[in-house]
């Protein structure tokens, strides 16, 4: 999809799977599954793992790297990872012609380890960047975060995913919602982690929402359908309520990292809140 100067084009790293009641939090199996998907024997739902790419001028900038390859045997299991679409170096050279060692920047929206788990790789029995050339951000707040996390979450932040950044001097910080490069924002926002950032990407005309897991897929465009993996759940709902009302009045683009089914939409708020109002394709 073209946005102004932008090239934008989405990755396909593979599925995995995670409980459907934990994605959906308080909202009733009948309920979501109706509207996302039954799950399978063990409850759990298929979940997309969409990285961006976001070429132009002479950059080649990655949105997140999926789940990567640093797993055990057990771990793959549980997660139903499809590890084999999960090296991304590989996706990413088939789909773009990209090689890893010319993509400029990685924007990781967090680092639970579904979103920045293919930032790194195992060499020689050490985690090392693969992304080696390019500079990495996250948020300054969220690497604290990170590393003194909530019970809730600190399964999911795993060192060998960030820390060799930080060893490699590869990894800066941003401070805040501004913009990275003209047309390319970050949006920092706390429900489900604190200091996750989203990443908007706009020509002064069409506007695209990255939006990670501020609404993981397009069942969780509801207010109430909020994980129960997020940190702050009233805090998710009251940034959804900000963030996709705008999108609503202004015609965004939300895009899903993590919907099996959708990977972005146009919506509008209806009787009940919001609702896809048509999808979008081009990815």
């Amino acid at each position: 999809m073209k946005i102004g100067k932008f090239d934008v084009k989405s990755l396909d790293t593979g599925l995995f799977a995670l409980d459907g009641g934990a994605m959906f939090g308080v909202i009733p199996k009948n309920l979501w599954s109706k509207k996302y998907n039954q799950g399978d024997e063990f409850n759990r739902i298929p979940l997309a793992s969409r990285p961006l790419v976001i070429t132009f001028d002479d950059r080649k900038i990655l949105v997140d790297s999926g789940n990567g390859t640093k797993y055990d045997e057990k771990f793959v299991e549980m997660y139903n990872i499809d590890i084999a679409k999960s090296e991304i170096r590989n996706t990413l050279t088939q789909s773009t012609g990209i090689k890893s060692d010319e993509i400029t920047d990685v924007i990781l929206t967090h680092l639970h380890f579904d979103h920045c788990g293919g930032s790194t790789e195992i060499v020689n029995g050490l985690a090392q960047p693969v992304f080696g050339n390019a500079k990495h951000y996250v948020q300054k707040k969220h690497l604290e975060w990170a590393k003194s996390p909530s019970v809730k979450d600190r399964a999911s932040f795993m060192p060998e995913n960030y820390q060799p950044l930080i060893d490699e001097n590869v990894l800066e910080f941003t401070d805040g919602e501004g913009e990275l490069f003209s047309g390319i924002s970050v949006i920092p926002i706390h429900g489900h982690t604190s200091f996750m950032q989203m990443v908007k990407i706009s020509d002064g005309g069409e506007t695209l929402l990255y939006c990670a897991d501020l609404a993981p897929t397009t069942a969780h465009l509801g207010i109430a359908y909020g994980m129960g993996y997020d940190n702050f759940p009233l805090t998710t709902i009251e940034e959804k309520k900000k963030y996709f009302t705008q999108a609503a009045e202004e015609n965004w683009i939300i895009f899903f990292e993590h919907d099996a089914f959708t990977q972005a939409v146009r919506i509008e708020n209806g009787p009940k809140g919001f609702v896809v109002k048509e999808q979008v394709q081009g990815f």
